[in-house]
């Protein structure tokens, strides 16, 4: 999963992929996507902590204590091959959001078939703090992956969502994601839905 409350996105996928920088002039502040440093790993699984433990209808650290230790232990993900972990920072290096990205999907970690996808992207576990909402550092992670993915020349950008993540599941729809019914999965007691979105070559 890859996702938290953040900012409603674009009109659809009929537009073209837009360049990060567009994208920051769109925003009411200037914020840059950037690689995590190790250092800010910890805060980073914080972050993701207070994120997800806060989703209405997600489970909570006493149901899924797996998940919760592997949000605490984001930084882990950096050891994989083509994974990356993006921050969301302004000019102060203050931390806004994070999210994993994935130019290989035997390293995406899910269940359900995803990880069996080739020539494809995906990213996971964002999320944005609550005190940057409505400021679109959601829609700019998720750019940020997309137009990674794009310059890899992968076939398509593969994500999950959750009915707890209506917002960002909003968002992807209108960055052009559509639904995939065979990616989706069982977290537990947990339906996890699965979105594809096609790269033009």
């Amino acid at each position: 999963m890859e996702n938290s409350p953040s900012s409603n996105g674009g009109k659809g996928s009929t537009k073209p992929i837009l360049s990060i920088n567009t994208l920051k002039r769109m925003t009411p502040s200037t914020y840059t996507i950037r690689n995590a440093f190790s250092s800010e790993f910890e805060e980073i699984g914080k972050l993701l902590i207070s994120v997800y433990s806060q989703l209405e209808g997600f489970p909570k650290e006493n149901e899924q204590p797996n998940y919760y230790k592997m949000l605490a232990n984001i930084g882990d993900f950096t050891h994989y091959p083509q994974t990356e972990l993006l921050v969301a920072v302004d000019e102060n290096n203050t931390l806004f959001g994070a999210v994993i990205y994935f130019n290989d999907m035997q390293y995406y970690g899910s269940g359900g078939i995803a990880t069996q996808e080739q020539n494809s992207a995906g990213f996971r576990l964002l999320g944005v703090a609550t005190t940057a909402r409505g400021k679109g550092i959601g829609k700019l992670l998720t750019q940020e992956c997309i137009e990674k993915a794009a310059l890899n020349k992968r076939g398509q950008v593969i994500i999950h969502s959750t009915l707890a993540m209506k917002t960002a599941w909003e968002m992807y729809e209108k960055l052009g994601f559509k639904r995939s019914e065979d990616l989706d999965f069982m977290q537990g007691e947990l339906a996890v839905f699965g979105f594809r979105l096609p790269l033009l070559s």
